[in-house]
């Protein structure tokens, strides 16, 4: 699953490039819990966190089947 939700990254990734940010992917677990590094922009903006559930979760629970929940790390 990990490959899956690494392609699906690099779809969303020139969306948060275009505003200086990115996503780095962490861990995938078995349960189907994905974490991720939010990096440049994305980092500490206050609207990382909608980022990060409305978009990045979003995206990958509706692409990448096995997919429940997407949670950032520092």
């Amino acid at each position: 699953m990990k490959d899956k939700v690494e392609k699906a990254l690099d779809q969303i990734r020139p969306t948060l490039k275009a505003d200086g940010g990115d996503v780095e992917l962490v861990d995938v677990s078995d349960d189907g819990l994905v974490r991720v590094r939010l990096t440049g922009a994305c980092k500490g903006c206050p609207m990382s966190r909608m980022t990060l559930k409305n978009g990045v979760e979003r995206f990958l629970v509706k692409t990448v089947p096995g997919v429940k929940s997407v949670e950032g790390v520092d």
